[in-house]
């Protein structure tokens, strides 16, 4: 018999919503081990201005591995983008569920969609990406800083003089706010969704993942992590997080990139914002879907040329 396992995870809603997926998955494969959620309070829940001094890589990670490494939990249950390229040592990724759609969202009050805003309109978002991403685009623009998880982000909108905010499509869907005709319901109000095109708005590294965390050395959890994984969704993620590492990038760093696996072939493509720099540098390469790792190396090359 499989001893109970213990997740950890934060506490928002959209964390105990993943932490849910990925009990059911290992349940499915298992069906007789018992699982425990703990949540854990992280640094970034606790002190969000810290968010503006230090940027987010490991505000939303670094206690829920401390207690993976303490043997208070079992397996941590990560959004992947939040983990830091560099990881603390003796934790790895040991797994991935498959990628959920990748793509960021305009929420808005009104359905003129992006290529519609008034000059001047306000939009929020807590990504620096994001913000240049629509700079670039629209310099008319003002965009604004905006904190919180997905429900808290909804309501500023609905409060404030904003006419849109951007978000990843896989917190919606993973909170169970389905898209109908374009659009979604919250808490008695109405917003209009519009899929930001992935040519302009390319995602961050490990968007849509989530990331099964385990200590480097318990061979039963990597067994257990390896019977929910999807391998196309960590081959991707170990690209992107290798471009990161290269790059020494985090989520204050105006960096997109996406990998993609069709017939056995990765396509990686890297956006990247150079400071003084309106436009990005765009650059995209292929190889074998094992290859994930040189090509990093083999996109940095190319955006640094």
């Amino acid at each position: 018999m499989t001893k109970k396992i213990i997740l950890g995870t934060r506490g928002s809603e959209l964390a105990r919503a993943q932490a849910r997926l990925v009990e059911k998955a290992i349940q499915a494969a298992r069906p007789d081990t018992g699982i425990e959620t703990r949540i854990i309070a992280t640094q970034g829940d606790k002190a969000r201005w810290l968010e503006r001094q230090a940027g987010r890589k490991g505000l939303f990670t670094a206690e829920i591995e401390r207690a993976l490494l303490a043997r208070d939990i079992d397996l941590a249950v990560h959004s992947a983008k939040d983990l830091p390229s560099e990881m603390n040592p003796g934790a790895e990724i040991a797994a991935v569920l498959p990628r959920a759609p990748v793509d960021d969202v305009m929420v808005s009050k009104h359905p003129s969609g992006f290529a519609s805003l008034s000059k001047g309109a306000v939009i929020a978002t807590g990504s620096v990406r994001r913000k240049r991403q629509f700079i670039w685009k629209r310099a008319d623009l003002k965009v604004v800083d905006l904190r919180g998880n997905v429900p808290t982000r909804l309501r500023k909108l609905a409060n404030n003089d904003w006419e849109a905010i951007v978000l990843a499509y896989a917190g919606l869907e993973r909170l169970g706010l389905q898209v109908t005709h374009d659009q979604i319901s919250f808490e008695d109000r109405q917003f209009f969704i519009e899929i930001l095109p992935r040519e302009s708005f390319l995602p961050a590294g490990g968007q849509a993942i989530i990331a099964l965390q385990v200590r480097d050395n318990d061979e039963s959890m990597k067994a257990i992590a390896d019977l929910v994984n999807d391998l196309k969704t960590l081959l991707c993620l170990r690209a992107e997080r290798e471009f990161l590492r290269l790059l020494q990038g985090d989520c204050n760093c105006p960096v997109g990139v996406l990998a993609t696996i069709n017939n056995d072939t990765m396509k990686l493509r890297g956006q990247l914002f150079a400071d003084g720099s309106a436009a990005p540098q765009e650059a995209e390469v292929e190889g074998s879907s094992g290859d994930g790792e040189p090509l990093a190396l083999q996109l940095l090359n190319v955006l640094r040329a």
